[in-house]
């Protein structure tokens, strides 16, 4: 498992690339108007220059964009499909939405509601589906975020590289019960996620 990238790496260095390249062009742009403001201002420059025809700074201003935008269209595809290619061997869970919380079925039948335990540093993959109206299970920890719509069966699947609890939600409006559809991943170890999943529930 040592050779899985995870993709919460891949979806966080897409986001600061892209929000890098803004805030640099931002600092940019606005320092080059102030400049074109105080170096071409009417009382300095009245007759205004004609750039019309100017083969390098046609190509530069077509080019350098194409290759930036390019360059954020990789990155953010990188990040795409780390989080569409599943590792082999990865638990699968399955995942149905309710009016109002989740149900996640394992592998031996047992089942939990708006809980989901897993072992770390083990991939996990979530088989998504609703069995009413539209969910959208939200994990902000593993950067998951996917539709549940009836009839329909979508996936994800994330790497908990550290024990802890991470919180989920439902973000897609589902009636007046909305707010309640709310979670917790529990991640353990191994041993203790093997105990817990091998206990028969009490009823």
């Amino acid at each position: 498992m040592n050779d899985i990238v995870n993709p919460v790496a891949l979806v966080d260095r897409s986001f600061y690339f892209i929000i890098g390249f803004s805030f640099v062009f931002l600092f940019a742009i606005t320092l080059v108007m102030i400049w074109f403001v105080i170096r071409y201002r009417r009382s300095k420059h009245p007759s205004p220059s004609d750039i019309r025809g100017n083969l390098l700074l046609e190509t530069v201003w077509i080019v350098l964009p194409t290759i930036i935008a390019l360059s954020m269209f990789v990155s953010g595809w990188r990040s795409y499909t780390g989080l569409r290619n599943v590792p082999e061997g990865a638990l699968e869970i399955e995942v149905i939405g309710q009016s109002f919380s989740w149900l996640f079925y394992y592998p031996n039948d047992k089942e939990t509601e708006s809980e989901i335990v897993v072992p770390v540093n083990t991939p996990v993959k979530l088989n998504i589906t609703s069995a009413d109206v539209i969910h959208s299970i939200f994990i902000p920890a593993f950067r998951v975020k996917v539709d549940a719509v009836k009839g329909l069966y979508t996936y994800a699947w994330f790497l908990p590289e550290k024990t802890g609890e991470y919180f989920f939600q439902c973000t897609e409006f589902c009636g007046t019960g909305h707010s309640d559809m709310t979670g917790v991943v529990r991640v353990v170890s191994q041993e203790e996620y093997e105990k817990w999943v091998n206990q028969e529930d009490e009823w």
